[in-house]
């Protein structure tokens, strides 16, 4: 798997602390991007999201080259609807049998003979794909036989408040590895730019003081139910 930024609203912190302050402040956005001094822009921008004003969060934006994930992973990560999506296509993308990738999950790996009989399903796989697409099956129809274990490249965009609705949902303990891996190493890659709008980045637990999700828990927080009882 790799993450990497590629593109981002240009300080992305003071813009985020800039729209805030307009609603405040006689002077105008662009006025207050200029005037604000550093520790005003921290300084605000934590008390906005501490109280939970997360719209002003919306005006910055992250677009990430997502690589080497699996098409389990990327199916859950499409599910966030406010972002923007463009994803490698297996009609148009023609791999050879050499070529075509698989994620292997670690409890699968750690199984010895498993394993072993994990990577000859894969290869054999490969070799019929390269089977259909020799004898002029398209390339549409031939990923048919292409399981969700094969990796895919993904460009994403999110603002910075799905962001943070994503984060406090993939990096639960409970969330799928793969994705949870994903989120960390996306949350990485925002901090280094955005250090104030993603400090508290985390899952949602954290937060809340509880666990949303109820039964589920995995016990690094009580459910709400048992607070409430006490």
């Amino acid at each position: 798997m790799e993450v990497k930024l590629i593109s981002y609203t240009k300080n992305p912190d003071r813009v985020c602390a800039s729209a805030a302050f307009t609603s405040w402040k006689k002077l105008s956005t662009k006025e207050l991007f200029e005037e604000l001094t550093d520790r005003e822009v921290d300084d605000f921008l934590r008390k906005v999201i501490g109280f939970g004003h997360l719209s002003v969060t919306e005006h910055a934006s992250f677009t990430f080259s997502v690589s080497g994930i699996s098409r389990a992973c990327s199916h859950q990560l499409v599910r966030h609807r406010i972002a923007s999506y463009t994803q490698q296509s297996q009609r148009y993308v023609k791999f050879k049998k050499n070529e075509l990738e698989f994620i292997t999950p670690r409890t699968i790996e750690r199984n010895k003979s498993l394993y072993e009989e994990y990577k000859s399903i894969m290869e054999k796989i490969s070799e019929f794909y390269e089977k259909l697409l020799k004898e002029n099956i398209p390339a549409e129809d031939a990923r048919y036989v292409i399981p969700n274990a094969a990796t895919t490249n993904l460009t994403v965009t999110m603002n910075a408040r799905e962001l943070l609705h994503f984060f406090g949902l993939r990096l639960c303990e409970r969330a799928q590895w793969e994705i949870r891996e994903l989120a960390k190493m996306m949350l990485d890659e925002v901090k280094k730019v955005a250090p104030i709008l993603f400090e508290s980045a985390g899952p949602r637990c954290e937060k809340l003081g509880y666990c949303p999700e109820g039964e589920l828990s995995c016990g690094r927080y009580p459910p709400k139910e048992k607070i409430i009882k006490q």
